[in-house]
């Protein structure tokens, strides 16, 4: 796919034209997702440096959680305002010009009825709808993965002509790296931390397994336990808290393994 932060792109293979068309460039990305998170707890871990309790000899499983608690506290503060977005947010009806060129309905002007509020469904959920106000719907992913949905085409899955009768969501932009996902992704930065924290502070090999596997295993369980019971589903578009713990609790429980298998050989 072309990519406008490289210098600019051609609009179309058999054009001429050549540059960043500034009314539909996507402002988001994974890079730029990325960069944020990092940013942001880069500013937190500097920021709360003179703050920390500098126990360096204890290896109790709670000293390194004393020890950086100001972080947790940030990432306990990130995890209501996202919670309280997501839920509380009342979405209303919104409509979209299709840009498809391939798309029977090139050109007009869909409706997607919502009117609800705590909807985590495509096309009516509280995270679209921030990214349409603030970054606006022409600056949004075109093709999300949303268009495979079930209720879109019949090789779902996969992505194959849509349905007669498919919602017209089907065929609108969503931004998988957006604002308030982006938000959210900060606490898997602040969990990476953590690992980190650990292997600086505890010197103990075991130490370090113990917390790792601990830590790793409590939140795989906490996000199967949220998905299952559908409190909180897994959505990585969404970035919720059930695909946080699940990808952060299998990240350390992986590098715990790998651990091990250096520290034997």
């Amino acid at each position: 796919s072309p990519c406008p932060y490289a210098g600019g792109y051609s609009h179309a293979p058999d054009e001429l034209t050549y540059g960043v068309d500034m009314k539909h460039i996507r402002w988001c990305g994974i890079l730029q997702r990325i960069a944020l998170a990092y940013l942001v707890v880069a500013v937190i871990e500097i920021a709360t440096k003179d703050a920390r309790v500098q126990d360096q000899s204890s290896s109790g499983f709670f000293s390194i959680f004393r020890m950086y608690l100001s972080q947790w506290i940030v990432a306990c503060c990130i995890l209501l305002i996202y919670l309280s977005l997501v839920y509380g947010i009342y979405v209303p009806d919104w409509e979209f010009r299709v840009r498809n060129v391939d798309s029977l309905n090139y050109g007009k002007v869909l409706t997607v009825t919502c009117g609800t509020r705590g909807n985590l469904s495509p096309p009516c959920n509280a995270v679209g709808y921030i990214d349409r106000k603030v970054l606006g719907i022409n600056h949004l992913y075109q093709k999300p993965a949303w268009r495979r949905h079930r209720d879109c085409t019949d090789d779902s899955p996969y992505e194959g002509p849509f349905k007669r009768d498919a919602p017209a969501w089907c065929a609108s932009p969503f931004e998988p790296e957006g604002l308030l996902s982006s938000f959210s992704a900060v606490l898997s930065t602040i969990i990476g931390v953590h690992y980190g924290h650990v292997l600086v502070h505890m010197k103990s090999h075991m130490d370090r397994l113990k917390q790792w596997v601990t830590m790793g295993v409590a939140l795989l369980l906490l996000g199967i336990i949220l998905h299952f019971s559908h409190a909180i589903p897994l959505n990585k578009q969404l970035y919720t808290l059930s695909y946080i713990c699940v990808t952060a609790g299998a990240a350390g429980i992986v590098f715990s393994m790998l651990y091990f298998l250096v520290w034997m050989s």
